[in-house]
This record gives C-alpha cells, sequence and structure tokens, in this order.
C-alpha cells in the first residue's frame, strides 16, 4: 500500500502542471501599456514602441517592446503576483532582437522583489537577479548572470559570450533548488555549475596559514652551478677587434683628420659570457607550497538560490543605437515548458525571420547595382568639351553626388552624447 502512494505521488509530480509566473507575447496590441509602467524618476527616459521590426517570421507573432530612440535610457517595468523560488527551480526567458545591429548596449532583464516602487525604478533600485546580453564594442559581448546577495551585487565569474548578430534569440536562465544553475542561448546550454562555485557569494573555504611560512634552508632550485666546472684559459676573447683588413685612406690627413684607427668587427674567437654548466641540485626540495586551513569565516550556506520575494520584471538600461526588440517574457518553475515554450515562440519564427533578411538584403543589393549602373549611364552622356571659365569650376558629378551623400550619412550617423539629450 504505501508502495503504491509513493509511485502516486511521483507520478502526480511528474505530470504536474507548470506553474507560470509571468508570461508576456503583446499579442494584444497596445494593451501591453496598461500592464507594463514607465519610470518618472528621470523626464527623459527613452521610449518603447510594439513592433515586429524590418525583418520577422510572423508579423504579429514577432511583435515586442522595440527601443526607438538613440542615446536613452530606458526604465520599464511589468508586476506579477509575488512568489518565493523556495524549493523550487527558477526560469527566467525571453527573446533579443539586436536589428539595428547593436554597437553599444544592454539587452538584459532585472527581476525585482514586492518592494519595488515600480514609478520610481532607477538604476540603484535593487533588484533580485539581472540577466541577458549587454554589448559595448567589440570587448563586451556578454551575457550577465547577477544576483543580489545580501545587498550586495555579484557577478559571474565565468565570460559568457552573448549572439551579436541581427537575428532574433532566446536566453535562458535556471536556478535551481540543489544550487545549481544552467544559462541557455536558443535552447542549448552554453554554461553551467555551482552557485557557491561561480560567483564570489561566500568566502572562500580554505585560505593559507597565517602561521606557515617556508623554512630558510628551503631549496627551490631545481638546477645548480657545476662546482667542478672552471673556466677554460682560452675563453676570454675581446668581443670586437680592429678590423685587419682595413687599410687607411690614401688621402687621409692627420693634421686635419686625427690618428687614424682601422674599424672594428665582431671578433669571431669571441666566446659571450663564461657560464659554468648546470648539474642536478642535491639539495632541491620542490617548490614549496604554502599550506591551507579551514577558513574560520566561511559558513556554508544551503540556500543562495532562495529569494523571499519575486514580483516585477524590467528593462533598465541605456543604448547608444535604439532598435532593440524584446519579446516571449517567461518566469516559470518547469525547465521543460520553458523549453517548449521557446519552440513554440522563438523556434517557430527564427527560420522564415532569416530567410526575410536575406530577400531584404538580396533586394537592397540589386538596386545598388542598378542605381550604381545608371549612375554611371548619366556620368558618361556629359560634355566632353566645356567652355574656358567653367573648366576651372568644374566639378565631377559622381563626386559631387557621392560628397552630398557621405554628409547625408554623417548627420545620420551623429548621435548626440548623453549631456546633450
Amino acid at each position: 500500500m504505501k508502495t503504491a502512494v509513493w509511485l502516486s505521488a511521483l507520478l502526480a509530480l511528474a505530470y504536474a502542471e507548470p506553474t507560470v509566473h509571468f508570461k508576456e507575447e503583446f499579442s494584444d496590441g497596445d494593451a501591453w501599456t496598461s500592464r507594463w509602467v514607465e519610470s518618472k524618476h528621470k523626464s527623459d527616459y527613452g521610449k518603447f514602441k510594439l513592433n515586429a521590426g524590418k525583418f520577422y517570421g510572423d508579423a504579429e507573432k514577432d511583435k515586442g517592446l522595440q527601443t526607438s530612440q538613440d542615446a536613452r535610457f530606458y526604465a520599464l517595468s511589468a508586476n506579477f503576483d509575488s512568489f518565493s523560488n523556495k524549493d523550487k527551480t527558477l526560469v527566467i526567458q525571453y527573446t533579443v532582437k539586436h536589428e539595428q545591429n547593436i554597437d553599444c548596449g544592454g539587452a538584459y532583464v532585472k527581476v525585482f522583489p514586492s518592494s519595488l516602487d515600480q514609478a520610481a525604478m532607477h538604476g540603484d533600485s535593487q533588484y533580485n537577479i539581472m540577466f541577458g546580453p549587454d554589448i559595448c564594442g567589440p570587448p563586451t559581448k556578454k551575457v550577465h548572470v547577477i544576483f543580489n546577495y545580501k545587498g550586495k551585487n555579484v557577478q559571474i565569474n565565468k565570460d559568457i559570450r552573448c549572439k551579436d548578430d541581427q537575428y532574433t534569440h532566446l536566453y535562458t536562465l535556471i536556478v535551481r533548488p540543489d544550487n545549481t544553475y544552467e544559462v541557455k542561448i536558443d535552447n542549448s546550454k552554453v554554461e553551467s555549475g555551482s552557485l557557491e562555485e561561480d560567483w564570489d557569494f561566500l568566502p572562500p573555504k580554505k585560505i593559507k596559514d597565517p602561521e606557515a611560512k617556508k623554512p630558510d634552508d628551503w631549496d627551490e632550485r631545481p638546477k645548480i652551478d657545476d662546482p667542478e666546472d672552471t673556466k677554460p684559459e682560452d675563453w676570454e676573447k675581446p668581443e670586437h677587434i680592429p678590423d685587419p683588413d682595413a687599410v687607411k685612406p690614401e688621402d687621409w690627413d692627420e693634421e686635419m683628420d686625427g690618428e687614424w684607427e682601422p674599424p672594428v668587427i665582431q671578433n669571431p674567437e669571441y666566446k659571450g659570457e663564461w657560464k659554468p654548466k648546470q648539474i642536478d641540485n642535491p639539495d632541491y626540495k620542490g617548490k614549496w607550497v604554502h599550506p591551507e586551513i579551514d577558513n574560520p569565516e566561511y559558513v556554508e550556506e544551503p540556500n543562495l538560490y532562495l529569494y523571499d520575494s519575486f514580483a516585477n520584471i524590467g528593462l533598465e538600461l541605456w543604448q547608444v543605437k535604439s532598435g532593440t526588440i524584446f519579446d516571449n517574457f517567461l518566469i516559470t518553475d518547469c525547465e521543460k515548458h520553458a523549453e517548449e515554450y521557446g519552440n513554440e515562440t522563438w523556434g517557430a519564427t527564427k527560420d522564415a525571420e532569416k530567410k526575410m533578411k536575406e530577400l531584404q538584403e538580396e533586394e537592397d543589393r540589386k538596386k545598388q547595382e542598378e542605381e550604381d549602373k545608371k549612375r554611371k549611364e548619366e556620368g558618361g552622356d556629359e560634355p566632353e568639351e566645356e567652355d574656358d571659365d567653367d573648366e576651372a569650376g568644374k566639378v565631377d558629378k559622381d563626386e559631387l553626388e557621392e560628397e552630398e551623400d557621405d554628409e547625408e550619412d554623417d548627420d545620420d550617423n551623429e548621435i548626440p552624447n548623453k549631456d546633450e539629450l
């Protein structure tokens, strides 16, 4: 009877419905504005708009929140029923699309406790977990995984590289009650391990024994000079000698030029600095290793994973070039459900998105070729001769058009700095 009850409990656990704490697909148009709150901490936060972008797999399903203003901070959050992840797996997942080919900006999310004041959210608002990609030039292309532990934000010790192309990618963080974690990109594991080992939450278990020191007679030299080896008598030769083949020039005037001295050359018999040969050190004891002892400040913490309250998810970030699209947010306690949801959303449209972008690029290439051809043809119709008065101020038409295009491009690419906004 007990066995049957035990088996029933296992089956119930296996087939239990996953708990979804938060899900956002932006499938109901502008209704998202009633669920997401823009912070009023600053008056010039950048605006989000609902958009699928210039290329997509599905015009409706791929709509998400897109940053729309360059060189701005953004601060937007959504609330959900507060929960604790005690004895539960925590999964945070969402998609990111850097359609603008981002050069510098964050695309991470922050998950906050119930104490967050959404209307006043800002960069110093205390969060539980910060997760997601951050790009700023070639050196910084990483996935942040930061936990707030006892009021201090602690970054992962590993370098997790994020995706830096223009396509949509799925980012997943899994935190388990056994104090292990996993980071996935596009439903494939890219990193995993132990919370205690990969973050500096706690002092080290072992420290160097402060009472120990290397003995004075400890010899760490594997090789020593051979005391029996002596320098040969004929070893000492000068490094440079007068050139024996040099001849004083016939027109050398010692009164004018001084006493003639032949130039010097490298001595072929020079052997360099003599050093005795090396032999094994009979007193060699190996490299001294500082002994370690248990760290008296270390206290085991079985609940590194645990937070009493999750109640808000926010996009609090800075972007130089706008255009990133955030979509398909999910917070759940089930790894399998998150994987399936990722396949149903990101997985269902990623191939069509890529195909649409490739077609657009091909069309742009053909259009550019046609414009180049037309420009050359128009340039060939120019008269071969011009009046003398016009010749002095003659400017090649193609060069003028290219200069005008360059000026327009420069105006388009000029981004005000943060202080000018």
